[in-house]
């Protein structure tokens, strides 16, 4: 008599092995010359807190960068006004020395735009005000 073989089923069709996935796309080493352009804007909103001492360092700074202070109508007939003295002690400094001078930050605004030869701009706004009890 035909005794069935149960030590040893039948074979049954196995799963296809799955594909090993594939290795990390290595990026060339030599640098990609993308044509990207960036522009950097940033702007700090200052407050006079001292109006003498931002004249006063002024027109020291006017002797040392006279071009400069020219620029904003500054002559030895013409002496700075305060909305210009305040400039050129911008253009000059930093924006952590302007405190020391008369001049506080209530606002900083950096704008970033990037892109290539082939997209639309992309644009990044990042602003922050310091905060009033520092």
């Amino acid at each position: 008599m035909n005794r069935p073989n149960l030590t040893h089923p039948d074979p049954r069709p196995s799963a296809a092995p799955s594909p090993a996935p594939a290795p990390p796309r290595q990026l060339p080493r030599r640098p990609l010359d993308l044509r990207v352009r960036t522009r950097r804007i940033q702007v700090e909103e200052l407050v006079v807190d001292d109006p003498g001492k931002v004249l006063d360092h002024a027109q020291r700074a006017a002797l040392t960068a006279p071009d400069t202070a020219a620029v904003l109508g500054h002559s030895p007939t013409t002496p700075l006004t305060l909305p210009a003295a305040a400039a050129l002690l911008c253009a000059l400094h930093e924006p952590g020395e302007l405190a020391a001078m008369g001049l506080r930050l209530t606002r900083h605004t950096t704008h970033v735009t990037a892109s290539d030869q082939q997209t639309e701009p992309v644009s990044l706004e990042l602003s922050y005000a310091p905060d009033p009890e520092a």
